[in-house]
């Protein structure tokens, strides 16, 4: 898989090329700015970009603004937004295009090589991939809003982990419950949001993304 990097720190462009070298990408480019960024996708038209968030030359949201013109421009190509924050807004605003191809993940919880590796690779075929502190805060943003009144604790929980990717599999084993136990919840939160259960579990994740970022 070809990967462009961009991130206004040296340091940890290299560390993160260093990162993915081990796993057996490959790095094509490396960019300090958007307008790098850019000019490295439309040269290299790559599998997937990293993005930083803030980068020159106000640091506020250029790397978010590079992402979104990577998006519209070049709609097969994967996008992890690589940031040291959780910023709802960030999240919102990305899934409020497409979920698919897309994935926010936080600097300081990126540890292993190979679950880094996986990810990208998903989120190039097409999934998604939200940092699980991402989730968390875009669950508690909306937790009055709606029909996610209505959903117990558990089915809250429930609906985090689906947001994060899990399998029901994964999922009973983080919260000790059995696999009719999970079908229940998730068939339960599913009702209560007014989606149809899919066994697919790429559109189900992208179902409940969709729902997330709805005003």
């Amino acid at each position: 898989m070809r990967v462009v990097i961009a991130d206004d720190s040296a340091l940890m462009r290299e560390g993160i090329v260093a990162f993915l070298r081990r796993a057996g990408l490959d790095v094509v480019a490396q960019a300090a700015s958007g307008d790098e960024l850019l000019r490295d996708v439309e040269e290299h038209v790559p599998d997937m970009a990293i993005v930083d968030i803030r980068m020159p030359p106000t640091f506020t949201d250029e790397g978010l603004r590079a992402a979104q013109e990577i998006r519209a421009r070049f709609p097969e190509i994967g996008i992890v937004i690589l940031s040291q924050h959780v910023e709802t807004g960030t999240a919102t605003r990305l899934l409020a295009e497409c979920p698919g191809r897309l994935g926010y993940l936080l600097k300081e919880r990126v540890g292993d090589i190979d679950e880094f590796a996986s990810t990208l690779r998903a989120v190039a075929a097409g999934g998604s991939a939200l940092d699980p502190q991402v989730v968390a805060r875009l669950l508690t943003t909306r937790r009055d809003a709606g029909p996610l009144r209505s959903l117990t604790t558990r089915e809250r929980e429930v609906l985090a982990l689906i947001a994060e990717g899990r399998s029901n599999k994964a999922i009973g084993d983080r919260l000790e419950l059995s696999q009719r136990g999970v079908q229940k919840h998730v068939t339960a939160v599913f009702a209560k949001l007014g989606l149809e259960a899919d066994d697919d579990d790429n559109r189900r994740i992208l179902a409940v993304l969709t729902y997330l970022r709805k005003d």
